[in-house]
This record gives structure tokens, C-alpha cells and sequence, in this order.
């Protein structure tokens, strides 16, 4: 059985995990952490009373093997660290972590031999969205992304709608892209600006997550979106990794490079 700790296992994704580990086979929930909890008790959370809760990153002592981390954009870095220096394969749905963080987070892994998996997205959705948009965009450089997501998100852009962004930009010929003498009459109207691609944050209750990939050519268009409507339905994606990141010896970003 490997045992995994799931981090950030009293909000909506983390829940789902905990349920995810528990009706995995060959996978046995061992410990849970979650900051300022007022009780360490087990059962208070429904959970087996052989499951270690953890209220402190600084008391977690666990045998655990796999880290699943669906917490907060502040937050991820510290526990992702702690996870590689403690020998736990770190599964990261928390987006939020920047270039030179992921960099030195994969040079610690490197050093440890440590398999593990950031995604910024664990919906096959999305992961097929990011590999589809990164291939039209050899054909179409002018480019747009537009992500939606709900009102209780705190960090914008998306991870997705940056990975996007960073995967077309890997095979997007730079240029200028619209008019060069746009002038913006309302602060920010044209969104964010990642190498010259456009992004755009729509926050807003009653959705779950979303993206659209825009792309504009001469006398046509193409638009690539994808609809998550369900957060269960990213428990797919987690399960691939949970299977796939003992078998890794790097710290890799984006679960395509798994699949």
C-alpha cells in the first residue's frame, strides 16, 4: 500500500481527494494537514481513527510517500519544500507558484532523485485544451486566452489559462499582435500580457472552470474551450498522477508529461 497525506483536506478539492486516496486500491490515506485546526481528532473529521492529523507543517511526522496539496497560492511553496525535503513525492494542484520557484523546486527534487507532479490543472479537459492550443498555434500566432472561473478563486490568471500561455509561447513566432497605437480609455481593458498574449480573468458565482483559447487568421478563427462543471471531474487527473509519480524521478509540470 502507499501511504499518502493530503494538504488542504477541509476545502472542496482536498475533501475530494481524501474520498479519491481511500477508493484508490493500493493507496491508504495515512495523514491529513490543514492549518489552525481546532482539533487533531480523526474522528471529528470522519476519518479513520488511524489517520494522523496535522494542524502545524512544522509537527508533520508521517511515513507518508505521496504529498497531494490542493491548499492556497501562499502556502504552496512552503508545504512543496517540505514535502522534497522530507522524501514524499509531492502531487501539487495548488497553483500560485512562480518560474523561479518551480526552478528551485525541481533542482531540490533533482537532488533528491524525488519524483513529483505540479499540475495546474488535473481535468483531462484541460490538459488536452493546453496540448491542442500549443499545436494550432504553429499555424496561428495571434492569439487570445479568456478563463473563467468562480468568485471564490483568489489568484488571477488561472494556472491553466499561464500554462496555456507559456506552452504557446513555446512555438508562437513573437510579433506584435493587434494594433500597434492601441490606447486602453479604461485601465487594464486589454487584460494581462504574457509575451504578447493576452489574458483574461472573468470571476464570477456559478461557474467552476473554464477557458477559452482564441485564435484569429486571415478570414477565419478557431477557438478551443473546455468546461469543467464538476470539481470531481479533476479526480481523474489525480489519480493518473498518483499512479505515475513513484514511477518519476524528476519534479515535472503539467500532467501531459505523464500521460
Amino acid at each position: 500500500m502507499t501511504k499518502v497525506i493530503v494538504a488542504g483536506f477541509t476545502g472542496a478539492m482536498g475533501d475530494k481527494a481524501v474520498h479519491l486516496v481511500a477508493d484508490t486500491a493500493g493507496f491508504e490515506l495515512t495523514a491529513v494537514f490543514a492549518p489552525n485546526l481546532t482539533s487533531t481528532n480523526p474522528a471529528d473529521f470522519g476519518l479513520a481513527a488511524d489517520v494522523q492529523v496535522f494542524q502545524s507543517l512544522a509537527k508533520i511526522n508521517t511515513d507518508a510517500e505521496i504529498w497531494i496539496d490542493f491548499t492556497l497560492p501562499s502556502a504552496v511553496y512552503a508545504n512543496t519544500k517540505f514535502a522534497i525535503e522530507n522524501g514524499i513525492s509531492p502531487v501539487i494542484g495548488t497553483t500560485g507558484l512562480t518560474d523561479s520557484q518551480v526552478t528551485e523546486l525541481q533542482k531540490l527534487a533533482a537532488g533528491k532523485k524525488l519524483g513529483g507532479i505540479i499540475a495546474p490543472n488535473f481535468g483531462m479537459s484541460a490538459v488536452l485544451l493546453m496540448k491542442f492550443a500549443k499545436e494550432a498555434a504553429q499555424y496561428f500566432p495571434d492569439v487570445e486566452i479568456i478563463e473563467m472561473h468562480h468568485d471564490h478563486k483568489k489568484d488571477a490568471p488561472s494556472g491553466t489559462a499561464l500554462s496555456t500561455a507559456k506552452m504557446i509561447n513555446e512555438v508562437r513566432e513573437p510579433h506584435q499582435q493587434g494594433n500597434p497605437e492601441e490606447t486602453e480609455t479604461l485601465a487594464n481593458v486589454r487584460g494581462g500580457d504574457y509575451h504578447g498574449i493576452h489574458i483574461h480573468s472573468v470571476r464570477l458565482p456559478g461557474y467552476v472552470a473554464h477557458e477559452q483559447v482564441l485564435f484569429g487568421g486571415a478570414g477565419e478563427a478557431l477557438t478551443i474551450r473546455q468546461d469543467s462543471f464538476d470539481r470531481g471531474s479533476f479526480m481523474s487527473g489525480v489519480e493518473v498522477a498518483l499512479t505515475k509519480v513513484k514511477k518519476i524521478n524528476e519534479l515535472v509540470v503539467g500532467l501531459e508529461n505523464v500521460l
